[in-house]
């Protein structure tokens, strides 16, 4: 595996006193002057089962007030040709997409989509409906679990901008649930059935006009010294056990082992082996189909690893919902009861925090901890968006604690990309065999990404230590040991396994937490008797100076983390 981290290929475009970033086909960054508007404007086609078409950029070509892209969205059934053309005037810029659709598909959405920054939380804003009523609305501060502002003609953000959309009827969803840096603005509304059918040759034609009205202004990002606050224990660190085809060789990093075995799948019995040969204490987390007898088995053969290497905790999921609700959580208790298994039970979401968050009347509050998990490339790969996600994860586990209402929580096993489609509409791939030749779980149902073995992903791993560790997490997870989503592959060692190493040895003391404005800069430190030790870790694509409270200016590298202090 080779990795690719930093963007080459973003084309800078400027008309009047507007500019766009081009990435791809995205229209990123569209700025009037200093202002930062719209975080990104992008045509997306996803299938049936909400996965995204591939989209190819055939052409780009500008002039002094245009910018126009030729793009190809082909694969999964579809295929629409299509130009996304820009054109701006002295205070507004229009943005309209043509897309012809050449063989019949069912799709789950078809539009532009529009992201607002995360930095609009709070905002006000004006909503004009199609029926022509308005309404004062406001960007939701905490990450909301449902659709905030529905019914969008025309929105108008705060006095300073508008937007107009003319195509179909728009709504917004805050996509801060996934860990993405927006709020998305898209069409069609969910209320409507999907799948719906485009027709071999239908053309969709949708367009925003952006106007601006008044003055704004810019968030500061200006440098200044970075207070590290103390958040109480450093957390626990945890990998997951490596879901690969055998051989896989044992391996002893993290504190805890995370092992998620589908009970409805052949071989769940032989990962449980292989993970506990690791001789690392279990964080077990079973997926169930309801089957007493399946939970019952899971139970004495978690028995059997009772004192060595350990059972750290059980959680049990829905294998349909992915949640861990009343029922699923007595069927478990029952079951590890009638084995004699005494040990904490969790519960909580297993596919990412947009689950806890919408479902978290139904998610069984009586357990000793909440379970809930984040990937950060969910709905795009830009390592942009990798980068943004790091603001984004410390609100999740802010909110997370919120929602735990005093019970520990445990974050993870986080991952670049999805580790399953929790939204499938058709059943995933899934092991055959009773032994591990082919694999199980991520190795059928989830993506492999370039940058696993990137050098800069340990900086990531660092910041993203330092945006999850705040008070009331009791532990975070990362990736799996061994493999394509590993720290150790057949590439040899990772980046990120030098990072987890290091955040395993701030056990023991007072977490120390701290960002630099711009959210390009994290620390993660560890106070004790003998002294203070942090770790500083840069996202930036440029080398930074950053004066830490307590350990003076630190020079960090380009994508890279130190460590300073005793």
């Amino acid at each position: 595996m080779t990795s690719s981290w930093w963007r080459t290929d973003a084309v800078a475009w400027r008309a009047h006193d507007w500019s766009i970033e081009v990435r791809g086909d995205e229209l990123a960054e569209i700025r009037y002057g200093e202002r930062m508007l719209l975080r990104a404007v992008r045509s997306a086609v996803r299938d049936h089962g909400w996965l995204t078409v591939p989209v190819r950029v055939l052409s780009l070509s500008s002039d002094a007030s245009s910018l126009t892209l030729g793009l190809r969205h082909e694969g999964l059934g579809a295929r629409l040709e299509s130009t996304l053309v820009v054109t701006a005037d002295t205070d507004s810029l229009r943005i309209e997409w043509d897309a012809v659709n050449s063989d019949a598909f069912d799709t789950n959405r078809t539009g532009l989509v529009v992201l607002h920054p995360a930095t609009d939380a709070g905002r006000p804003a004006v909503v004009v409906h199609p029926d022509g009523s308005s309404e004062q609305v406001r960007f939701p501060q905490a990450i909301s679990p449902h659709q905030p502002i529905v019914g969008i003609r025309t929105l108008r953000v705060d006095d300073e901008f508008e937007l107009e959309f003319a195509g179909d009827i728009f709504e917004m969803e805050d996509q801060r649930n996934w860990t993405d840096a927006s709020f998305k603005t898209y069409s069609r509304p969910l209320e409507l059935p999907y799948p719906y059918r485009l027709a071999a040759g239908e053309r969709v034609r949708q367009s925003i006009m952006i106007r601006v009205l008044g003055s704004g202004h810019e968030p500061s990002t200006a440098d200044e010294p970075v207070a590290l606050v103390e958040a109480g224990t450093v957390p626990a660190i945890g990998v997951e056990a490596s879901t690969a085809p055998d051989p896989v060789p044992a391996s002893d990093v993290g504190d805890f082992r995370v092992v998620e075995l589908d009970l409805t799948t052949t071989n769940w019995r032989a990962a449980l082996d292989r993970a506990a040969a690791d001789r690392v204490v279990l964080d077990v987390r079973l997926v169930t189909d309801g089957s007493e007898p399946a939970l019952s088995e899971a139970a004495r053969r978690l028995a059997r690893y009772l004192d060595e290497p350990g059972i750290l905790q059980v959680t049990a999921f829905d294998a349909t919902e992915h949640i861990s609700d009343p029922r699923v959580v007595v069927a478990l208790r029952t079951a590890l009861e009638s084995a004699g298994l005494s040990v904490p039970v969790l519960a909580g979401a297993r596919s990412h925090f947009t689950e806890l968050n919408r479902e978290q009347a139904r998610i069984e509050h009586e357990v000793t901890g909440i379970v809930v998990n984040t990937t950060p490339l969910f709905h795009t790969l830009d390592t942009e968006q990798l980068v943004e996600a790091l603001a984004m994860q410390r609100l999740i586990a802010e909110q997370s604690v919120s929602i735990a209402d005093g019970a520990p929580v445990h974050i993870g096993p986080v991952s670049l990309r999805p580790r399953f489609n929790n939204v499938a509409t058709t059943p995933e791939p899934a092991p055959r065999r009773t032994d591990l030749s082919e694999g199980y779980g991520a190795e059928f149902t989830g993506a492999v990404d370039s940058r696993q073995d990137a050098p800069e992903l340990g900086a990531w791993v660092i910041a993203s230590a330092a945006a999850f560790a705040v008070p009331g997490v009791a532990s975070v997870s990362w990736f799996e040991t061994w493999g394509p989503r590993g720290l150790v592959s057949a590439n040899g060692r990772t980046a990120a396994a030098d990072a987890i190493d290091a955040l395993v040895a701030l056990a023991g003391g007072t977490l120390l937490t701290g960002m630099a404005p711009d959210g390009l800069v994290w620390v993660i430190g560890s106070r004790t008797d003998a002294g203070a030790v942090a770790l500083i870790a840069n996202l930036d694509p440029e080398e930074r100076r950053v004066s830490i409270e307590g350990f003076g200016d630190v020079r960090v590298g380009a994508g890279e983390w130190v460590r300073v202090g005793r």
